[in-house]
């Protein structure tokens, strides 16, 4: 694997680069926010609503119900899940000194999606209290879970005298992945044709069960990841020359791997859960901030969360538009709009990077 260079900007040219870029980000993330409370399946209008209360007019009940209950915890969701699963891609490039990680390639994805086809095929067979206790937060919670006893065993897996092997992990990760998805074909072969719609619908993604409860479950656990994740930029850029270097600049290798994976599995196991499989968002965001400003994970994770986030709530807003009163699964188009940026970037610097 070949640690990731970039660019022929000097340090001081990149450091400015990447400090425009982050207000840049944080104003295309406000109007991206704007934009996704603007535009729904309904005619109810942000603009609209704002004139009314600017007059001193009362919103109405459908107005107050799909501002309130609908487009800010859909907005609030799509923000949360974004800039987990960029910021994830970026730690996990930066771990694994390739530009081509992601947490799927360590059977994170998969052991949340195995969770929750667990959770859909099999919850009508599970105890009547247990099922009134979680309600609609069933196939979260399991999937959540599902996600961090993956993570779990591959780090015990990879894990020999204290000290982490990155090349074991890869490799067990690998297999974790081809297993989940074994035992998630024999639950697929099992389930009938609601469960089957239920289970196409999930893995390709969605932000429309979006509701308070499932901010207020996945928030915390994300956000905390998010925050571990911001510290690791020192370190992560000393991993980029090998654990050697890294260990004799005064880097705790394996603290910052350990604290690598936990962040990664807590904010992909949360993002996963709630909006199910979104593809593309955790690769093609770090590329296009490195061509931008860069590989200097001290400015690129926090960028990294912003244009996450921005991205998903826009491919959530065409997702919900282009075919109105029917909306697209968030995880199509972000496919449709990230495998081109993604050739595309791979072609640009197929004579820089040694993939």
């Amino acid at each position: 694997m070949t640690a990731i260079a970039d660019g022929n900007l000097a340090p001081q040219d990149r450091a400015v680069q990447a400090r425009k870029l982050h207000w840049v980000l944080t104003t295309a993330l406000g109007l991206t926010a704007l934009l996704s409370l603007q535009i729904g399946a309904t005619d109810v209008t942000l603009m609209h609503m704002l004139a009314k209360v600017l007059v001193g007019e009362v919103l109405s009940p459908l107005e107050r119900v799909v501002l309130f209950d609908i487009r800010l915890p859909r907005l609030a969701m799509g923000t949360l899940v974004g800039a987990a699963l960029a910021v994830s891609g970026v730690v996990m490039q930066g771990l694994f000194r390739n530009p081509l990680a992601d947490p799927g390639i360590v059977g994170i994805s998969a052991g949340a999606g195995l969770g929750a086809i667990l959770a859909i095929v099999l919850g009508a067979h599970l105890p009547i209290w247990l099922t009134d206790l979680t309600g609609d937060h069933l196939t979260p919670l399991i999937a959540f879970l599902g996600g961090w006893g993956t993570i779990l065993l591959l780090y015990r897996v990879s894990t020999r005298h204290g000290r982490t092997s990155v090349a074991t992990m890869l490799l067990a990760g690998i297999a974790l992945a081809a297993l989940a998805g074994a035992l998630s074909g024999i639950l697929v072969f099992v389930a009938n044709d609601q469960q089957l719609r239920d289970l196409t619908f999930w893995g390709l993604g969605s932000l429309a069960g979006a509701n308070w409860a499932k901010v207020f479950a996945a928030g915390p656990m994300i956000l905390l990841s998010i925050a571990a994740a911001l510290t690791l930029g020192r370190g992560l850029n000393g991993l980029a020359m090998g654990e050697a270097t890294a260990a004799h600049i005064g880097i705790d290798v394996q603290k910052l791997k350990s604290i690598t994976i936990l962040a990664v599995a807590g904010a992909t196991g949360a993002a996963v859960a709630v909006s199910g499989g979104i593809g593309f968002v955790g690769i093609v965001v770090p590329h296009l901030l490195r061509l931008a400003s860069g590989p200097d994970h001290r400015t690129l994770l926090l960028n990294a969360a912003l244009l996450g986030a921005s991205l998903l709530i826009l491919a959530d807003v065409i997702a919900r538009s282009i075919i109105a009163p029917a909306e697209l699964p968030i995880g199509i188009v972000t496919a449709v709009l990230g495998a081109p940026v993604f050739l595309w970037i791979l072609l640009k610097r197929r004579g820089v990077v040694d993939l």
